[in-house]
């Protein structure tokens, strides 16, 4: 029987010819990774699912090679799909990380750079409660999110009708242009970062599978985004006992069984699409917001993970899989999930928005000319919410294997917490080579320096 809760959480859809989508968005001639397709197979008119994990490192996934965490869904979604095994987000925090997904946008440009803005000094208690000044800053700053192209909205235009579970900082699913969803937002107890959305995946997934099946002949866009495997680390108890005899740690075996608690939700949303027949007409997109790197002897997050502008919080997997369409196989050139929402409005026949720097994930010879990925990471909390060059904490680029990151000194010195505090020194890395980043070679290659140096100021000057 369905759960009270979950009964109202509803929708309705409508599917679209994916090639009809594709030869409108003038696509056809260049995707070289779409397979051989029967109009009359039913593949097309996509729906889409975008799975969003929070807070989970790039290798904790069995198919990325650690020797310990289970993911076997995750694993045969990656097996399924065009595997971005060296995909990217622009920066390591989870709001402006989400917002830059919705939105094809950097940080800077929709101006969304911290998780909150800045806090009333001396103010006591929980600052959406007692600070009006607070909360009106973050209603300034959720207000961000009305002037951009989304998703949901771009998709609506096309027909599409969209439903939002998980983790949502922009205020009640409504702001991003989704038709339905969980999260009423602020001023709502909990709703600072998902409030009610913060239950799919740990309470159950009946929203979405309510949602699914209310839609009828129509296409949806799901945006799957569950507190998992962010903390607290509460897996279940059988989950648990599997991960405590691997490690000495029982903070890093609560994080694995979260890993694999998240797995299983992902899996029971997949085998739904099978039960239905929907799979084959589903385009499924994978990506984290930031990753994890679990500290052994504490709750939290080491810190070249979360908030840093290392790998350990940077990089993520990328999954595209959309059956009989695109064909599954592993692309080791670096991506970014600025990537994703052009990626998923082209294959939708929607409206790219003329400001967005990404690629479409499908075109092959777009991504093999790309030579340079970027990004940014901010201070949790803004010092001002419309001036993004004053939340700065660095810039990065990847380029032919180098990875350059430029701090941004007072920040990073004296405003940054764990994750982004620094030294102030530039750093260098030859990233394939050391992926953990632990031999800074900015001294022994300046040149390179420099030249990485000019093309990031090229991309974006504070």
């Amino acid at each position: 029987m369905k759960s009270p809760r979950f009964r109202h959480f509803r929708g309705f859809w409508q599917r679209w010819t994916a090639a009809a989508a594709l030869a409108a968005a003038g696509l056809m001639a260049t995707i070289s990774t779409v397979a051989a397709h029967d109009e009359g197979s039913g593949a097309g008119k996509p729906n889409v699912v975008l799975i969003l994990s929070d807070d989970q490192a790039w290798n904790d996934y069995g198919s990325m090679g650690h020797p310990h965490i289970r993911t076997p869904h995750l694993d045969r979604l990656a097996a399924e799909s065009l595997l971005f095994p060296r995909g990217y987000v622009p920066t390591s925090l989870c709001c402006p990380s989400l917002a830059s997904l919705i939105t094809g946008l950097y940080p800077h440009e929709h101006k969304i750079t911290g998780n909150e803005p800045p806090r009333t000094p001396g103010a006591k208690g929980n600052p959406y409660v007692t600070d009006e000044r607070f909360r009106a800053d973050v209603e300034t700053m959720i207000a961000h999110i009305d002037r951009v192209p989304t998703l949901p909205r771009l998709l609506g235009e096309r027909g599409y009708v969209s439903h939002q579970s998980g983790k949502w900082w922009q205020g009640n699913f409504s702001r991003g242009g989704f038709t339905s969803g969980m999260t009423k937002g602020f001023p709502h107890p909990g709703g600072r970062h998902g409030d009610a959305g913060l239950e799919i995946g740990r309470v159950g997934m009946e929203p979405i599978f309510d949602f699914i099946d209310a839609a009828g002949e129509k296409p949806f866009f799901v945006w799957y985004a569950p507190f998992l495997p962010h903390t607290p680390h509460t897996p279940p108890e059988r989950l648990l006992q599997k991960y405590a005899p691997l490690t000495e740690s029982p903070h890093i075996a609560r994080y694995w069984a979260m890993c694999e608690w998240f797995d299983e939700t992902c899996g029971q949303l997949l085998g739904f699409l099978d039960e239905r027949k929907l799979a084959d007409n589903t385009i499924v997109v994978y990506v984290t917001d930031n990753g994890w790197i679990q500290e052994e002897a504490a709750e939290g997050y080491a810190v070249k993970s979360k908030r840093s502008p290392y790998d350990g919080g940077l990089r993520t997997p990328i999954m595209v899989r959309w059956p009989g369409v695109v064909k599954p196989e592993r692309v080791d050139t670096p991506v970014s999930s600025i990537d994703i929402a052009p990626t998923i409005l082209a294959a939708c026949g929607a409206r790219v928005a003329e400001n967005l720097s990404g690629i479409n994930l499908l075109d092959r010879e777009a991504v093999a000319a790309r030579k340079t990925l970027f990004g940014e990471c901010h201070l949790h909390n803004a010092v001002d919410i419309a001036d993004p060059s004053k939340n700065l904490t660095y810039r990065w680029c990847l380029e032919d294997g180098w990875k350059l990151i430029l701090p941004n000194g007072e920040n990073v010195l004296q405003r940054a917490g764990k994750g982004a505090q620094g030294t102030g020194e530039v750093e260098l890395f030859r990233i394939e080579e050391d992926p953990f980043e632990s031999e800074n070679l900015a001294g022994r290659r300046p040149e390179v320096v420099e030249r990485l140096r000019r093309a990031i100021d090229g991309w974006w000057t504070p």
